[in-house]
């Protein structure tokens, strides 16, 4: 078994792939902050099961939410954006525009902290697994 096959790698390194792919679509939202009935998006976060397996809303299955009657849908594929629906208490512009500077920035910066915690444990885990082999 190569140390990459290993479950915990396996998972770490799903968690820095969605960390990466949510930066980019929180980027989104605050360059389309003046953009007419923008509605800011966000991904689920996925979850691992016991054995270190995606069980949900991983990288792999980044399905787009439909927004429109007529958009196309995989059959029983699950919403992997959650659109912010006016859960944050903020109101929307009367352009339309549904985007929160402030809150879109500190979810910002807890990506990037958590990205950092993910690659830091990433980057341990292999310093270990080959000192213990002898190669390190």
């Amino acid at each position: 078994m190569a140390m990459n096959d290993l479950p915990i790698l396996s998972a770490l390194r799903t968690k820095m792939q969605w960390h990466q792919e949510r930066q980019r679509v929180l980027s989104e939202n605050v360059a389309n902050s003046d953009t007419p009935n923008f509605r800011p998006r966000d991904l689920v976060e996925p979850t691992f099961d016991r054995a270190g397996s995606t069980t949900g809303g991983g990288v792999g299955s980044l399905a787009m939410m439909q927004t429109s009657g007529t958009h196309m849908t995989a059959s029983g594929a699950p919403e992997t954006f959650d659109n912010d629906r006016g859960k944050s208490g903020f109101q929307t512009r009367p352009a339309g525009n549904a985007v929160n500077l402030e809150d879109q920035m500190l979810k910002v910066s807890a990506n990037q902290m958590d990205y950092a915690a993910v690659t830091s444990l990433y980057s341990k885990s292999l310093h270990l697994l080959k000192t213990a082999i002898g190669k390190g």
